[in-house]
């Protein structure tokens, strides 16, 4: 007859065995079901900002425009006294017309009324010779009848021949009036005209050195002067912000640096952006640097990274603020997340 099979006792195994079972298991378990977030890079907002300001001094007289404020290109920013340069400018002005109305004086010879004088002087020239000739022809034959003295007839002579130095002279002044002056003396006058022309130029200059305005649109960041204040030479009035001066700065570990390149596409993430905003990088930086203090990760901390910049386009740069955390993905990566 057979026995009946004798169960065999219940074994159980350690605690500590089986709690590292169940771990290894669980971590298994979440190793296959869940897949490895994609690598990102921790960066910042920053904003090249353009300082406006005069190269003179003076009294800030008007500002045109508040900060947070957004300005076209042209629009005008802000005024400095100009009183002293706009008097300078009419100084010039008065300076210029003189030097112009010289070298033309000189261009054109005496003017019409004072060579209308000299003509008349030689006109009458003429008429006295006329009459000196016709007494010299008649004391000629007076003193070859006897009735005059040799003398008288070498007299009218000597008067006639002055009467044709005179013609000369007359007619020789008539001439030279209508001559212009000469080259030397034009070059010279040309070239003070030139001159003034030049000083002229620089007044105006100086005068629209004290209105300043917007080279390109831009966010106005800040204003520094108030109307009345007093403004140094060079001295930023305001600050202005374009969206082309904005750019994402991340770090990207040594190890993967040599992945990236100039022009590549990334693409920008952080809180309250909405959706990724898409950029290039536009600079690599030549020499490594470690974690800088504003990245907050305490897995990055302390490691040898190489700074890195993207620049998005100019319609979603304006969608970055100056020193707001990002993160930054290459954008293969990114849309891998995405699906």
């Amino acid at each position: 007859m057979r026995q009946p099979m004798k169960s065999l006792p219940a074994t159980s195994l350690h605690p500590a065995l089986a709690a590292l079972l169940l771990t290894g298991l669980c971590t298994g378990l979440l190793t296959g079901c869940t897949q490895q977030a994609p690598a990102y890079w921790s960066g910042y907002a920053e904003g090249e900002y353009v300082y406006v300001s005069s190269p003179l001094a003076g009294r800030v007289e008007a500002v045109a425009v508040l900060a947070g404020q957004t300005v076209a290109k042209d629009a005008p920013l802000f005024s400095i006294d100009a009183e002293s340069e706009q008097i300078a400018q009419q100084e010039a002005a008065a300076r210029l017309n003189s030097a112009q109305a010289q070298a033309s004086n000189l261009d054109t010879g005496k003017r019409r009324d004072e060579l209308a004088v000299t003509q008349a002087q030689l006109a009458q020239a003429r008429a006295a010779e006329a009459l000196a000739s016709h007494d010299l022809q008649r004391q000629q034959q007076l003193a070859a009848q006897g009735f005059v003295s040799k003398a008288r007839a070498e007299d009218a002579a000597t008067t006639l021949s002055q009467s044709r130095a005179r013609v000369a002279e007359l007619a020789a002044a008539v001439q030279a009036a209508q001559l212009p002056g000469r080259q030397d003396e034009r070059t010279a006058q040309r070239a003070a005209a030139q001159a003034a022309q030049e000083v002229l130029k620089q007044s105006q200059w100086r005068t629209r050195q004290k209105q300043q305005s917007a080279m390109q649109a831009a966010l106005v960041a800040e204003v520094y002067y108030r109307v009345g204040e007093y403004v140094q030479p060079g001295q930023p009035v305001l600050s202005l912000l374009p969206p082309a001066n904005i750019k994402a700065r991340f770090f990207v570990p040594e190890q993967d640096v040599g992945t990236l390149r100039a022009g590549q596409a990334v693409t920008i993430s952080c809180d309250g952006c909405g959706t990724p905003i898409p950029a290039q990088i536009s600079r690599i930086a030549t020499q490594p640097e470690f974690t800088p203090p504003v990245i907050y990760s305490n897995g990055q901390r302390s490691k040898l990274v190489f700074m890195v910049e993207a620049r998005p386009q100019l319609k979603d740069a304006t969608r970055l603020k100056p020193g707001q955390p990002l993160d930054v993905r290459l954008a293969a990566t990114a849309s891998v997340q995405g699906n």
